[in-house]
């Protein structure tokens, strides 16, 4: 069994008189594409690494990855508004692996027409996400009791199901915990899986910041007076130091398990910076934090692998650690290794979430959660420090 630790990305942020600024790939704006997706941002609205990683992780061509993030902005737009127009049937949304379709899924068969409109593809479901959430809120309320062979369990969209992941031959054990928490069986799908999600905590890798003196993780991205990372980082009270050993800041706010964030405010000597890290010389502008569908292209960068590309697979994963069960994380197909942990993910030029952990490495392959921005933003107050409101 592979029990290497994936570990931090080391995104650091900028010190007076030392320019570490922070950068990442940047995948979709902020303006929404016609419906269909037809149009395409100009090629200078797409930085040049982005559009390399995507085409080696994606297999796209150079117009291929303009006319996606054309359609994804466009995507992110009219799921906006049908979540809302649809109330409890509204059943999802999936991007289609030509990520030129988006797909919308609804629990009554009368606002299939309202969706074609808005430009997507209805799909007809038995159950509406608010209910499969619900359904997934109960697992995460009997988790702890879960047996060793249950990885984790997330809701899948395109399926109309809540998916639970357990080892090869011990599917029986998902099925109890099933029953246990009298979730409906025919709302349910079982996978067999090998993952062993462990945390990325780094203690290694570029451009990081050191807690305590001790380990080491990777800033995710500056908010108005510090910034946002992984909680299982650091604790309340802890304190952290740049890569150039200059005293940086205190880690204000924590939570790990059941979430995996932490906030740090820094002192006058760090000043945090609207760009993430792309570990190819340069550094891509954050402008916003417009959360992307499910399917849609996003990217991560690392310290030990860089800049790295996927899609995203769910939301509202929930991941059982060795140190504790996580819920509401992202579930990707991008790899992670060690010296990931804590970094940014990015779609665009939007900020999606932090590293949290995952299996596998980016010479197999694997699957890498991440905590999503939006939630650490709005459970701290914190606002994101963009190129909108640089001061």
């Amino acid at each position: 069994m592979d029990r290497r630790r994936l570990t931090a990305i080391g995104v650091m942020v900028a010190t007076v008189g030392a320019a570490a600024a922070v950068t990442l790939p940047s995948f979709a704006g902020e303006e929404a594409a016609p419906r269909g997706g037809t149009a395409a941002p100009a090629a200078g609205d797409v930085a040049p690494e982005v559009v390399d990683a995507m085409r080696r992780d994606l297999s796209l061509s150079p117009d291929q990855v303009t006319e996606r993030l054309a359609t994804e902005r466009w995507a992110t737009g009219v799921v906006n508004e049908l979540r809302s127009e649809l109330g409890a049937d509204y059943g999802g949304s999936w991007l289609g692996a030509d990520g030129r379709t988006l797909n919308v899924a609804v629990a009554d068969r009368a606002e299939a027409e309202r969706v074609r409109a808005a430009g997507a593809v209805p799909k007809v479901v038995a159950r509406g996400v608010g209910q499969l959430d619900t359904f997934k809120t109960r697992l995460d309320r009997a988790g702890g009791s879960a047996s060793d062979a249950v990885s984790g369990w997330y809701v899948d969209i395109a399926d109309n199901s809540l998916v639970v992941l357990a080892r090869p031959g011990a599917e029986e054990a998902a099925w109890r915990l099933v029953d246990r928490t009298r979730v409906p069986r025919q709302a349910v799908r079982v996978d067999a899986s090998s993952e062993e999600p462990r945390l990325l905590f780094d203690v290694r890798g570029g451009d990081p910041f050191t807690i305590d003196g001790a380990g080491r993780c990777s800033v995710g991205f500056s908010v108005v007076g510090g910034f946002v990372t992984a909680g299982h980082c650091g604790r309340v009270g802890s304190r952290t130091d740049g890569a150039n050993g200059v005293g940086q800041g205190v880690f204000r706010a924590s939570s790990f398990p059941g979430d995996d964030w932490a906030v740090v405010e820094v002192n006058n000597a760090w000043t945090p910076q609207p760009v993430v890290n792309d570990f190819n010389g340069g550094t891509v502008p954050v402008a916003g934090a417009q959360e992307v569908p499910v399917g849609a292209s996003i990217c991560r960068s690392g310290s030990t692998t860089g800049a790295r590309c996927g899609v995203v697979q769910a939301r509202n994963a929930t991941v059982r650690y060795p140190e504790g069960t996580v819920t509401g994380l992202v579930r990707t197909n991008v790899c992670a290794e060690p010296g990931d942990s804590g970094g940014s993910w990015i779609s665009g030029d939007q900020a999606q979430g932090v590293t949290s952990g995952g299996s596998g490495d980016c010479t197999r392959g694997g699957t890498t959660f991440f905590q999503p921005l939006r939630e650490i933003l709005d459970v701290n107050g914190l606002t994101l420090v963009t190129t909108g409101n640089t001061r």
